[in-house]
């Protein structure tokens, strides 16, 4: 938008301008700004979602203007709109309209930051708009109103709490739009009406303390972003376009850096090669409160998946493996599991993130099932070991948790309804009382010993990425599953971590305590 600074006064003086006009970006927004208080007026800035207009939202700015003579209204892109699984319902660009076309906004700009902090400290307003509820910060599970508050008094300007009647965008949405299919519309209903929420956030609050190990393979994640272009005339195969590379810290990094944000004390355990080790890597992209302890197998290099991805959909073209995945030979095996005994007793509860690469061995896996307070067992099937790297390797466990497919390996039946494998054939091959076993776009189920099977359906059907979502889901419930929680309110609490994991592209970042506790709320208010 060109505006004249010579103008500005004018046309926020006669507030005729149209709604097209009101919308402007950040930067040209702090510039509007500029010239509004050097004519001697004041700005008032609020920010939010928006997702849904209603009456709160006007209350709540008219009393924001009463502060000063302009006000603009700086709302948060649909890529970092963290109200749960499928929001925003409106995109921002119907949001900024639908914001633009209230008298009493004089200036609208979308943020495409997770916060307001970097828009405040942009447009520097002399006044910072926030609701009543955000007046005890203790209040605000995302801490950024001391944040914001903070931003406001670095630029010179003061935070404004109104004092208006109050409404949910996230109440009315699940109350009065069917965002949701009937099944789950169905299920959520049901923990509605028995405190689900509050239980919910409860159980995830009661995981803090909680000493986690984790044992399993190190893995690093290799994004090249390449564009097809066309088969190559001599050859039977696809030319493509290199364009840019990403590296993560994947297996069972990734697992800890999700469990860290839930849980104060986490360890992992884990063989790095002896070439190619990325160790340093590896350290400086684990959370602080992960320790990270290692065993190395010589000539051998740190298991690396290289996946060749369109970027346009991301959309996985192929993928090569760098890796030795042959059992360790007696001294690194021993290392290990000196290392494993030397911790075990230490955590309440042991994770066995297997992804069948070559660690784990049987004495890795007996000294586990014997010696851990708490057991919970993961083992991937993946292109390398599908069907040889089963969960009954393991002769008990306390939670198992696997996919639908790795469930059917593992008992030889493809064809049994799937809760007939759960429910019954996989108890009968390993001694466990607890699993739940994950189903993509169908959800998870739950069964416990002498309960029924659950069925907790998915939270969402948007996926960018499916790498490590099965992971995020075990390393999260499995301190829930420990602390003693219903299985079948942790299925929800899984599928809600799977809904944030496929949002990310590899490992980006992780999912964060946070994330779960307002698409929590986002679903059940």
């Amino acid at each position: 938008m060109k505006v004249k600074k010579n103008e500005i006064v004018k046309q926020v003086t006669s507030s005729k301008l149209s709604v097209r006009n009101k919308i402007a970006s950040i930067d040209e927004l702090a510039s509007i700004v500029r010239s509004i208080q050097n004519s001697g007026r004041t700005v008032i800035q609020a920010h939010g979602s928006f997702d849904l207009v209603h009456l709160g939202h006007v209350k709540h700015l008219e009393a924001a203007k009463k502060h000063a003579d302009v006000l603009v209204v700086t709302l948060t892109a649909d890529a970092y709109v963290n109200k749960g699984p499928n929001r925003p319902v409106f995109n921002e660009q119907l949001r900024a309209e639908m914001l633009g076309a209230l008298e009493v906004v004089d200036y609208v700009a979308i943020n495409h930051h997770l916060d307001a902090v970097p828009a405040i400290t942009t447009i520097k307003p002399n006044f910072y708009a926030k609701g009543q509820d955000y007046i005890n910060p203790e209040g605000d599970v995302t801490g950024k109103i001391t944040q914001e508050r903070d931003a406001i008094e670095g630029v010179g300007g003061s935070i404004v709490f109104t004092e208006e009647i109050m409404f949910s965008s996230t109440e009315l949405l699940n109350r009065n739009f069917n965002l949701y299919e009937p099944h789950l519309r169905s299920h959520l209903d049901r923990l509605r009406e028995n405190d689900g929420m509050e239980a919910l956030t409860k159980m995830i609050d009661n995981i803090k303390d909680m000493k986690v190990l984790i044992v399993g393979d190190a893995i690093i994640d290799e994004y090249d972003y390449v564009i097809p272009m066309a088969k190559a005339p001599k050859e039977n195969m696809i030319a493509t376009r290199y364009q840019d590379r990403e590296i993560f810290a994947g297996g069972v990094f990734a697992s800890a850096n999700h469990v860290a944000s839930f849980c104060d004390n986490v360890e992992v355990i884990t063989c790095l090669g002896g070439r190619d080790d990325y160790s340093e890597f590896l350290r400086d992209k684990l959370k602080p409160n992960v320790k990270l302890s290692t065993i190395t197998r010589p000539d051998a290099p740190t298991t690396r998946k290289r996946r060749f991805l369109d970027p346009s959909y991301m959309r996985k073209l192929f993928e090569v493996y760098f890796m030795d995945d042959e059992p360790l030979t007696r001294g690194p095996e021993t290392e290990l599991n000196d290392l494993i005994s030397s911790r075990i007793r230490d955590y309440d509860l042991v994770i066995a993130n297997d992804f069948g690469h070559g660690m784990i061995g049987r004495s890795t896996v007996n000294l586990l099932t014997s010696k851990a307070r708490f057991l919970a067992v993961n083992t991937q099937s993946n292109a390398a070991n599908i069907g040889y790297n089963l969960v009954h390797k393991y002769p008990r466990a306390d939670y198992v948790c696997i996919d639908a497919p790795e469930a059917r390996l593992a008992v030889t039946d493809k064809i049994s309804p799937i809760e007939e494998v759960i429910g019954k054939l996989l108890p009968q091959k390993i001694e466990c009382s607890k699993f739940i076993v994950t189903h993509g776009k169908h959800g998870c189920m739950t069964h416990e010993r002498g309960d029924i099977v659950h069925t907790i359906p998915a939270v969402t059907k948007t996926v960018v990425d499916t790498v490590g979502a099965g992971d995020a889901f075990l390393s999260v419930t499995s301190p829930l599953v420990a602390s003693g929680a219903p299985l079948h309110q942790i299925g929800l609490i899984g599928n809600i971590i799977g809904a944030l994991k496929v949002a990310i592209v590899g490992h980006q970042r992780s999912v964060e305590k946070v994330d779960v506790l307002k698409s929590i709320k986002a679903l059940l208010k």
